[in-house]
């Protein structure tokens, strides 16, 4: 059995789910409006390679603060049946087949907060998802973060001792997909690399490394 691990924004779905996340909650409104433009640019230092994911975490989180963990899981609900079911590229979804079909083990790691990578990976079908973890206190959103971050290294060291606890389970080989520079760690990590809709820099990358490109619309 292999372990096959895709990246969630930008390579299963076709945007980034935090930034659609909080548009929704403008929406709806139960989030102040600056908190787009806020995103935005912590978001282009991301493309830059020069993001804070302490910032960008204490930042997006900051309307869950104090909400009730029930509240905001319907919220979740709501969300992804109308913003992140209908952008999954269907290529994605023929590779997650793909693999399921072989018996592997298909995750999602993501630098979103688990509060919308796990039910994002329940709707897919696949097996969990790595991502950043984000603190209840007593029932209630606190805002804060826990543990090892899903960004960049930290994806690894995440997936290593998620590895590492799976004691029934010995994988023979790990794919990874992921559509950014960021994740050249995680890349580096696998057996197969999967370079999806990659920038000029990215694809340059995948090609002195021997690594697949894929192009995937909507």
């Amino acid at each position: 059995m292999d372990l096959a691990i895709f990246d969630l924004d930008e390579t299963l779905i076709c945007e980034d789910s935090t930034s659609l996340w909080l548009r929704w909650l403008v929406s709806q409104g139960f989030a102040p409006e600056e908190i787009i433009q806020q995103e935005k640019i912590l978001m282009e230092q991301y493309h830059t390679g020069t993001l804070s994911i302490e910032e960008y975490m204490n930042t997006t989180l900051a309307p869950l603060a104090g909400m009730a963990t029930m509240t905001v899981e319907g919220w979740v609900r709501r969300f992804i049946h109308r913003d992140i079911m209908p952008r999954v590229f269907p290529a994605a979804r023929e590779r997650i087949a793909w693999h399921q079909q072989r018996g592997d083990t298909v995750m999602i790691i993501t630098a979103s907060g688990d509060h919308l990578a796990v039910p994002i990976a329940e709707r897919l079908g696949v097996h969990g998802a790595l991502a950043i973890g984000v603190e209840v206190v007593d029932e209630r959103y606190s805002g804060q973060t826990y543990g090892t971050m899903t960004y960049r290294e930290g994806k690894v060291t995440r997936l290593s001792d998620w590895k590492a606890l799976q004691q029934d389970q010995r994988f023979e080989r790990t794919w990874a997909y992921s559509d950014s520079m960021n994740d050249l760690p995680l890349l580096a990590h696998a057996d197969h690399a999967w370079v999806v809709n990659p920038n000029p820099l990215l694809l340059q990358e995948a090609q002195q490394r021997g690594w697949e490109v894929c192009n995937w619309a909507r």
